[in-house]
C-alpha cells in the first residue's frame, strides 16, 4: 500500500460520509449554540483561517466538541455528530497583535459552556474535501463577514490563565491539566493564544499535537525518578476500530510505539521510540506517538512506578474515516484502566499483546526496534 491509494480509500469513504449526513446547511447566516469550539488552519502559515465552530441548532451542545466524553460512541455517530459543526473563518496572521475578532475567539474558548453564536457568511459554507489525521472532522466552512457571541461565561481555571503573561506556554498548559481542565479544553485555549508569554495562534491540529508532547514530557521526567515496575504487564482495548495493546516491562524509561493499518488488500507499518532523553525529531507516526504516550504515563504516575513500554495499534479496515488523535490517546487511557494480563517475561507478554490485537507477534516483532534498543549498553553498565 501506497500513501496515495491509502489516502484515495478515506476519501471515498468520506465522501460516502458526506452524502448521508453532510446536508444540514445551505445559507449565508448561521445562529446556533457553540460547544464551545474554535478552529485554526494550518495552510498558508502563518497567515491563517481561524473562527468560531457551531451547529445550527440551539440547546446543549457541549458533547459535539468534547472527545474525553465520547466513550462507547459508534465511528458514525462521531462522525454524524461533527458534520452538524459549521466553521466560520477569517483571515489572521498567528502573530496578529489582539483584535476584536480575536479576543471574541478567545472568550468564546474559555467559555464553560455552550455559547450563542451568530454568523453571517460571504456566500454558503460548503462542506469540507476531506477529514484530517489529527483534529476530529467537522461539517461546512464558510467565510465570515461577521460574527457575534453572547451568553458567554468563563472558566475561571482557563480565565486566570489567560490574564497570567508571566508564566510559560509549557507551565501554563501544565498548570491547567493538574488543575483537572480537560485535555480538549487546553488544546483550543493554546490554539487561539491565550496562554504564555509570547502568544500567537497556533494551527489546531498543531495544538493537540503540542499539549499531548508538552505534558506528557513533563510526565515522564517524573517517571524518570521512580522505581522499576515488578513485572510484565500488558493491557488492551479496542474501539473505533483501533485494537491497542501496551506492554510494560522492567526497565529504565524506554518507550516504543508501533502501528498497523490497512489499504485495499495490502497493509503497512509505522514505528517511532525514544530512550530517557526524549525523541529529538518528528515522529513518524506522527501526533499518535504522543496521544499514547500520555496515557501510558499518565498510569505509571499513578501508579509510582517506571517502565519499559511497548504500545501496538492495529487500524483496522473498518476505522473508515480518522477521527483525530484524541482516540488514540482515549484508546490507550481505557487500556491502562482494565485489569492487565501479567506475564512472566517480554516473549509471552508480547504473545499475549499481539493475540489481542489480532495480529502474530512475529509480525510486531519484524517492525520493531525495541530489542536493538535493549541491546544498547545503558550508562548504569559501567
Amino acid at each position: 500500500m501506497d500513501a496515495r491509494s491509502a489516502r484515495e480509500a478515506i476519501d471515498a469513504r468520506w465522501r460516502a460520509q458526506l452524502a448521508r449526513h453532510g446536508g444540514i446547511f445551505s445559507s449565508d447566516n448561521l445562529s446556533g449554540d457553540s460547544p464551545p469550539s474554535v478552529f485554526v488552519g494550518s495552510s498558508g502559515y502563518p497567515r491563517v483561517l481561524a473562527g468560531p465552530v457551531s451547529p445550527p441548532e440551539h440547546g446543549d451542545t457541549t458533547l459535539m466538541d468534547a472527545p474525553e466524553a465520547w466513550a462507547g460512541l459508534t465511528l458514525d455517530q462521531i462522525v454524524a455528530r461533527r458534520l452538524r459543526l459549521v466553521r466560520g473563518v477569517q483571515p489572521i496572521r498567528a502573530d496578529a497583535p489582539s483584535s476584536r475578532y480575536l479576543e471574541g475567539l478567545q472568550e468564546l474558548a474559555m467559555s464553560s459552556r455552550p455559547v450563542s453564536a451568530e454568523m453571517k457568511f460571504d456566500g454558503v459554507a460548503v462542506p469540507p474535501s476531506r477529514p484530517g489525521p489529527e483534529a476530529p472532522p467537522f461539517g461546512p466552512v464558510g467565510r465570515l463577514s461577521n460574527a457575534s457571541y453572547t451568553g458567554m461565561r468563563a472558566e475561571h481555571r482557563l480565565e486566570k490563565a489567560y490574564y497570567d503573561h508571566d508564566v510559560s506556554a509549557r507551565q501554563a498548559i501544565i498548570e491547567l491539566y493538574g488543575a483537572k481542565v480537560p485535555i480538549s479544553a487546553i488544546q483550543k485555549c493554546f490554539s487561539v493564544g491565550m496562554v504564555g508569554r509570547k502568544r500567537r495562534l497556533v494551527p489546531t491540529r498543531w495544538s493537540i499535537t503540542a499539549v499531548d508532547d508538552t505534558l506528557s514530557r513533563d510526565l515522564v521526567e517524573r517517571v524518570l525518578d521512580m522505581p522499576l515496575i515488578d513485572g510484565c504487564r500488558v493491557f488492551s482495548h479496542t474501539h473505533l476500530g483501533n485494537a491497542f495493546s501496551v506492554i510494560l516491562f522492567p526497565h529504565r524509561w524506554l518507550y516504543e510505539m508501533v502501528e498497523m493499518w490497512h489499504a485495499d488488500n495490502s497493509v503497512a507499518f509505522g514505528a517511532d521510540r525514544e530512550g530517557p532523553s526524549g525523541i529529538d525529531h518528528p515522529p513518524a507516526i506522527a501526533g499518535a506517538y504522543f496521544a499514547a504516550r500520555l496515557g501510558v504515563v499518565e498510569y505509571l504516575v499513578a501508579k509510582g512506578v517506571q517502565a519499559g513500554v511497548q504500545v501496538l495499534r492495529h487500524i483496522r479496515p473498518e476505522y473508515c474515516i480518522p477521527v483525530g488523535v484524541w482516540q488514540v490517546r482515549e484508546g490507550v487511557r481505557a487500556a491502562m484502566a482494565k485489569t492487565p494480563i501479567d506475564a512472566p517475561d517480554r516473549t509471552l507478554a508480547l504473545e499475549a499483546a499481539a493475540s489481542a490485537t489480532g495480529v502474530e507477534a512475529r509480525t510486531w516483532s519484524e517492525h520493531s526496534c525495541l530489542e536493538s534498543m535493549l541491546e544498547q549498553r545503558q550508562i548504569t553498565d559501567y
